[in-house]
C-alpha cells in the first residue's frame, strides 16, 4: 500500500504543572544562574547493588563547542566545571536533555508562552538530523562518584540514551559513540579496574539524536520538535557494586488458572559472580501478599563459575509453595482492587548476605482473540478480556513532557484526572516511561497498551548487524521493564507491521525477557509472519461529525488497512476529531494576545501550539485550526469575540468526544466486526496545545475532557445519533439493578416535547444494552431540539445527560472522507438557534470538606448548581472552577484558577428546578492562603462567584 504520513504517536508523560506563566517571554541570561529548585528524591533502584549517578552531587552539562578539551581530560578527576550548567536528577533518576540542563540553570524563562521555545533555541520543522546549531553538535554530562569497598566489583550501567554515546571514565574511554545508541537499550560496563580509591569521573559524550537513523525518541507530528531533537538521558544512569555475588534481574513468570483459583509461580534471578573463582551461595526468594499474610519463602544453594552469571529459577513444582491458592487478583479500576505482591531475593555466603533485590507484581490474566470477521475484517477485530471479563477498551494515547521531564507528581495528578474521566487505559506509542510511572499505574488500576513508534526508523526495513542486534537488545530491556507490571496488557507495533526480521529479533528479546502479554503485530489492519492479524486499524485525526462516529457502513474498501475508516467497528489504535480549546484560563497562560485574536479570527493560520506543520489544512497536515472552526461557524455561527470562539469550541469539542466513546460502547453488542476498543489521539501533551488532548498540560479540563467523562461513567445512558434510541451501559464490576431510564425531548424555547420512560433494567458487569427507550422527535426542517436522559436506579437520580440536535443533520462526503483523516462535508447540521437562547438563571452553593484525593489532595469541594429561571429556559454547558478569592466571595485578579481541581463532574445542562451536584478534589496549599471562590457561567449563563463555605 501507498504509505500514509500520520499524526504521531503516543506518550508519555509530565503535565509539567507550573511551568507556564502569564508575563511575556523574557531574555536569556547571558550567565545562568545555578539551579535553585529543590531536587527530586531519587526513586528507589530496587536493588542494593544498585545506585543512580548524580543522584545527591548532580551533573555537569556543556556543550562541547565551549567544552573542547575532549574525553579524557573531561573526565578526570579534578577537572575544573566552574562554569558548566548544574543539573540535577529529575523524577525518574535522569539528567534528562540537554534543554533540561539550560531550563535548570534558569535559560529560556516561559519557555512554552506564545513562540519563546522558538525565539530561544530556533525551530525544527521535520523530524531528523538537528540543523540548530546549538544542538548539533556533541554535548557533555559529566558527574563524580566514590568507590566501592575493596574488593567489590564495579559495572556502569547505562538505560539508553538519546542519541550516541562515547563514554569515560576516569581518563579512559570505555565505550563508543558506534556501540552506545538506542533510547531503550541497557548497556553494562565493567570499570572495576579503572577505579580510583579517591574519587572517580564519568563523562558521556551525547552526539546528537537523528530518530531517522537510530533507535531512539521523537514525537512524529504531536507537537512543535523540541529545539535539541530530545538528545541527552532519559533514564537514570547507574554504578552496580558488589561481589563476589550479586544478585539482579529478579522477576515472577505467572500460570493463572483461567477461573483464577490458583497461580503458579516461577521466580527467576541472575546470579553473577564478579570473582576469579567458583562461587557457591544461597539465594531466597520470598514472596509476600498484599496488606500481609504469610509469606512464601524458598531458598537453594547455588555455584556460579568465575566471571560469569547464570540463571536461577525456583518453580512450583521444585518448590509446590509457590503454587498459591485463591491469590488475590489485580483487577482495572473500575472492576476491582489492584492489590501487589512484593518479590524480594537475596544471595548470602555464610550467613552473611551479600546483595538483594524488591520488586511488586501483580496476578492477572489477559487473553486477546479476533472476533467478529466482516468483509471489511475477514480475520475478525482485535478484542481483549482481563481476568475473564471482556472489555471495550477505553483510553488515549499518552505524550511525555516535551523535554522528558518526569515528576512523579506530575504523574498522580495526571492519574487523577485519568480516573475522574472513566477511562480505562493509557496507550503508549514508542515513548515508554521510567519506572515510577509502570508502578503508578499498577496501583492506580489503569491497563497500559504499549509499544514501538511509527515513521521513523523503528519502521525501517532494513537493518545493518549491528542495528539488528540493538533492535533484539531493545526488545529484551523493554520487556524486562514491562513483564512484572500488571497494567501492561498488551504490546503492539505502529502503523507498519514488523518485517520478518523484526519480528523474529523482538521475539527473541521478550523471550528473553519472559515478556508474557498479547503482542499485536500493528496498529492498522496489518499482518506479521508470526504474530498474524492485528485487528486493528486507525484514523481519522482531524474534524468529523458527531454522527460520523456511528458510521457502520463506509469501510475502507480500497484500503486493507482500514486507515480512517473510524466509525465505531472494530478497535480503533488511535483516532480523535483533531483541534481541542481549552478554556480561557489556560489559554491565557500560552497564548499571547496575538496568539488568541488568529485563533478566532484566522482559522487558516499556523498556530506554534499546533505543530510545525504550517498553514496546510488537508491530508496528515495538522498545523491550523481550520477544520475545528469551519466546523463551528457552520454549525453554530461565525464567533464574534474570542469569548464566543471560546465557547462554542466547548460545545463542538463536548459533543465530539462524547459522541467517540459513547458510540464505541453503544456498537459492542454487534456481531459482525463489534466496536472493541477506542483509543482517542492524544490524551495528553507534553506542553499546553490546542491538538489532540483530552486536558491540557496545565491540568485544564475543558469541554473535551468533561464529554468524554459523561460518555465514561461508570452507570450511564446515552442517546445514539445513528438510530436515535436509548442506550443503558454497565462499565463497573458488579451487577446493578433497578435501573429506568427517562428521556425529554425539549425544543430551543424550552417547550417539552415528548417524555416517556423505560421499563425495568438489571445490568451484569460491562453489560452494554441497547434500544431501551426510543424518543419521540421533532420533525420539522431546521428545528434544533434538545434530549435529555435520566437514568435513575431505585428512584435516585445517577446519571444526566443531555444532547442537541437539529432536524438538518451533518451529513458527510464518504466518498471523500473514507480513507482521509478529516471529514469532507454535504452539510452541517445547523445549531444556530442555540445562539438565541435566552439567559438562564443559575445560583450555586459551594461548601468545602476534608477529604483525601489524588495526588495530595486534600480538600473537596462540594458545588450545587440550580437552574432558577422563571421562563422555561434551559442552562446549556453550566461549568464550575474554583479559585483564589476572598471571603466575602470575590475572586482575586490574576491567574486565579485552583489548578489542582479534578472535577467528577462539570459542564452540565439543566431546565429550571433542576439541580446538579458537582464535586472537585484539590490541594489546599493551591489556595496560596486565599478563599475557595467557586465561579458558574455556561454557554447562555452570566458568570457568577460564590464563596466556599467551610462544611
Amino acid at each position: 500500500m501507498v504509505r500514509h504520513r500520520r499524526r504521531l504517536a503516543v506518550a508519555v508523560l509530565a503535565l509539567g504543572l507550573g511551568t507556564l506563566s502569564l508575563q511575556p517571554p523574557g531574555a536569556l541570561a547571558a550567565a545562568p544562574p545555578p539551579v535553585t529548585a529543590a531536587p527530586h528524591a531519587d526513586p528507589p533502584t530496587g536493588s542494593t547493588a544498585l545506585t543512580d549517578l548524580g543522584a545527591t552531587g548532580g551533573w555537569k552539562v556543556l556543550s562541547s563547542a565551549t567544552a573542547t578539551q575532549g574525553g579524557a581530560r573531561i573526565s578526570t578527576p579534578g577537572f575544573a566545571t566552574g562554569n558548566w550548567l548544574t543539573v540535577s536528577n529529575d523524577g525518574g533518576g535522569a539528567p534528562g536533555t540537554e534543554i533540561n540542563a539550560l531550563l535548570q540553570n534558569g535559560g529560556c524563562p516561559n519557555v512554552f508562552f506564545a513562540a519563546t521555545m522558538k525565539s530561544c533555541y530556533g525551530q525544527l520543522t521535520k523530524v531528523g538530523a538537528d540543523t540548530l546549531p546549538q544542538f548539533s553538535v556533541p554535548w557533555w554530562y559529566r558527574t563524580d562518584f566514590a568507590s566501592p569497598p575493596a574488593g567489590r566489583a564495579a559495572r556502569l550501567v547505562l538505560n539508553g540514551v538519546v542519541g550516541a554515546a562515547d563514554v569515560w571514565v576516569n581518563g579512559t574511554r570505555v565505550a563508543a559513540a558506534a556501540n552506545v545508541t538506542g533510547g531503550y537499550a541497557k548497556n553494562t560496563f565493567d570499570i572495576t579496574k579503572l577505579l580510583r580509591a579517591g574519587g572517580n569521573s564519568l563523562a558521556i559524550e551525547l552526539h546528537p539524536n537523528n530518530p531517522n537513523t537510530m533507535l531512539t525518541v521523537d514525537d512524529v507530528d504531536w507537537s512543535q520538535i523540541p529545539p535539541d531533537n530530545n538528545t541527552g538521558i532519559q533514564f537514570p544512569v547507574q554504578l552496580e557494586t558488589g561481589g563476589p555475588l550479586i544478585v539482579g534481574d529478579a522477576h515472577v513468570v505467572q500460570d493463572t488458572a483461567a477461573d483464577l483459583s490458583s497461580s503458579a509461580l516461577t521466580v527467576k534471578a541472575q546470579l553473577t559472580n564478579t570473582s576469579t573463582t567458583a562461587q557457591t551461595g544461597t539465594v531466597t526468594a520470598t514472596v509476600t501478599p498484599p496488606g500481609g499474610g504469610a509469606p512464601v519463602s524458598v531458598s537453594q544453594s547455588v555455584t556460579v563459575p568465575a566471571g560469569t552469571s547464570q540463571t536461577v529459577g525456583f518453580t512450583p513444582t521444585a518448590f509446590p509453595a509457590l503454587e498459591l491458592t485463591h491469590p488475590q487478583i489485580w483487577w482495572p479500576y473500575q472492576l476491582g482492587a489492584q492489590p501487589l505482591y512484593t518479590l524480594a531475593t537475596s544471595v548470602a555466603q555464610g550467613g552473611a548476605v551479600l546483595g538483594a533485590t524488591s520488586s511488586t507484581f501483580g496476578i492477572r490474566t489477559v487473553d486477546s482473540s479476533l472476533t467478529g470477521p466482516s468483509a471489511a475484517v475477514p480475520q475478525g477485530v482485535r478484542t481483549f478480556k482481563v481476568d475473564g471479563v471482556p472489555l471495550v477498551i477505553r483510553g488515549g494515547g499518552w505524550s511525555p513532557d516535551l523535554f522528558l521531564r518526569y515528576d512523579p507528581a506530575d504523574t498522580a495528578q495526571q492519574i487523577g484526572l485519568l480516573k475522574a474521566m472513566g477511562v480505562n487505559t493509557v496507550r503508549l506509542e514508542g515513548h515508554f516511561m521510567p519506572a515510577d510511572w509502570f508502578r503508578q499505574m499498577d496501583a492506580a488500576g489503569i491497563l497500559v497498551n504499549a509499544g514501538y513508534q511509527c515513521c521513523d526508523f523503528w519502521e525501517a526495513t532494513s537493518y545493518t548487524a549491528a542495528q539488528q542486534a540493538l533492535y533484539q537488545l531493545t526488545a529484551q530491556t523493554v520487556g524486562q521493564a514491562l513483564r512484572d507490571h500488571p497494567s501492561v496488557f498488551s504490546f503492539q507495533w505502529s502503523d507498519n507491521a514488523p518485517t520478518a526480521t523484526q519480528e523474529r529479533l523482538a521475539l527473541a528479546g521478550f523471550a528473553a525477557a519472559d515478556l508474557d502479554v498479547p503482542l499485536v503485530s500493528s496498529a492498522e489492519y496489518n499482518a506479521s509472519p508470526e504474530l498474524g492479524t492485528s485487528g486493528e486499524k486507525e484514523g481519522p485525526y482531524d474534524w468529523v461529525p458527531p454522527n460520523y462516529w456511528y458510521d457502520t457502513a463506509h469501510p475502507a474498501t480500497g484500503d486493507p488497512t482500514q486507515t480512517n475508516a473510524g466509525g465505531a467497528w472494530g478497535f480503533d489504535s488511535e483516532q480523535s476529531s483533531g483541534t481541542t480549546v481549552p478554556t480561557q484560563d489556560s489559554l491565557d497562560r500560552f497564548l499571547s494576545a496575538s496568539d488568541q485574536a488568529a485563533l478566532w479570527q484566522s482559522p487558516a493560520a499556523n498556530q506554534y501550539h499546533d505543530n510545525y506543520e504550517g498553514t496546510k489544512h488537508t491530508g496528515y497536515a495538522f498545523g491550523t485550526n481550520y477544520n475545528l472552526d469551519a466546523a463551528i461557524t457552520n454549525r453554530y455561527g461565525a464567533p464574534t469575540s474570542l469569548g464566543q470562539y471560546v465557547e462554542e469550541a466547548q460545545l463542538q469539542n463536548y459533543e465530539s468526544t462524547r459522541a467517540q466513546f459513547e458510540a464505541y460502547l453503544a456498537h459492542s453488542t454487534r456481531t459482525s466486526a463489534p466496536s472493541t476498543g477506542t483509543v482517542y489521539w492524544q490524551l495528553n501533551k507534553g506542553w499546553p496545545t490546542l491538538l489532540w488532548a483530552l486536558y491540557n498540560n496545565d491540568g485544564d479540563q475543558a469541554g473535551a475532557y468533561f464529554g468524554a467523562q459523561r460518555a465514561n461513567r461508570p452507570l450511564h445512558a446515552l442517546y445514539t445519533l445513528d438510530d436515535h434510541t436509548v442506550t443503558v451501559d454497565n462499565l463497573g464490576g458488579a451487577a446493578q439493578s433497578g435501573l429506568s431510564v427517562e428521556a425529554k425531548v425539549y425544543d430551543t424555547a424550552g417547550a417539552l416535547l415528548d417524555d416517556r420512560t423505560s421499563g425495568t433494567l438489571d445490568l451484569a458487569p460491562q453489560q452494554v444494552a441497547g434500544r431501551v427507550l426510543t424518543p419521540k422527535l421533532p420533525g420539522a426542517a431546521g428545528t434544533v431540539y434538545f434530549v435529555e436522559l435520566l437514568l435513575r436506579q431505585n428512584g435516585t437520580l445517577v446519571d444526566r445527560n443531555t444532547y442537541w440536535d437539529s432536524t438538518n443533520p451533518d451529513v458527510t462526503d464518504w466518498a471523500k472522507t473514507v480513507g482521509q483523516p478529516q471529514a469532507t462535508m454535504t452539510s452541517y447540521a445547523d445549531l444556530k438557534a442555540l445562539r438565541g437562547l435566552p439567559q438562564a438563571g443559575v445560583t450555586a452553593t459551594a461548601r468545602v470538606t476534608d477529604q483525601a484525593g489524588p495526588n495530595g489532595a486534600d480538600r473537596l469541594v462540594t458545588v450545587t448548581v440550580t437552574n432558577t429561571s422563571g421562563a422555561p429556559t434551559v442552562g446549556l454547558l453550566l461549568r464550575a472552577d474554583l479559585r483564589r478569592g476572598t471571603a466575602a466571595g470575590t475572586e482575586l485578579p490574576g491567574d486565579n484558577q485552583v489548578r489542582s481541581a479534578i472535577w467528577g463532574d462539570n459542564d452540565v445542562t439543566l431546565w429550571p428546578g433542576e439541580s446538579e451536584t458537582l464535586t472537585a478534589s484539590y490541594r489546599s496549599a493551591d489556595l496560596q492562603g486565599a478563599a475557595p471562590v467557586v465561579s458558574v457561567s455556561g454557554a447562555n449563563a452570566a458568570r457568577t462567584d460564590v464563596p466556599a463555605l467551610a462544611g
